[in-house]
């Protein structure tokens, strides 16, 4: 079972900007898709992004033009920049891994704990 791990979460005010991490234990070389996903309290967690093997990128329409999903392969990171953020993009974020590219989170089995991020207006 692959392992992830997630950093860069924090507090900003609306308008700014934050870069998250997720960090792989195990080599990408292309054989698995990673996503983002996003949990508010008391809700089912949310597709934020997610890129293929190949690199193309899908985003859900609540992020689409201000978040950017990349990965490193050569660093084994999976990266997620989220540019003018907003008081509703407060959320804790788990990156995952899986076969499946989609933004259903059942189809990842493979799961970061997650890192919190605060804006606030």
């Amino acid at each position: 079972q692959m392992q992830l791990e997630e950093s860069g979460g924090g507090s900003v005010q609306a308008g700014g900007s934050l870069r998250l991490s997720c960090k792989l234990s195990t080599y990408m070389a292309g054989r698995y898709c990673l996503a983002w996903f996003r949990q508010f309290p008391h809700k089912e967690r949310e597709g934020v992004a997610y890129i293929d093997r190949g690199g193309t990128t899908k985003y859900a329409e609540a992020v689409k033009g201000r978040f950017t999903i990349s990965k490193d392969h050569a660093e084994n990171t999976l990266y997620l920049d989220m540019n003018n953020l907003r008081p509703e993009d407060s959320a804790t974020y788990n990156c995952a891994a899986g076969y499946a590219c989609s933004l259903i989170f059942a189809n990842y089995p493979d799961w970061g704990r997650g890192t919190l991020v605060t804006v606030s207006s």
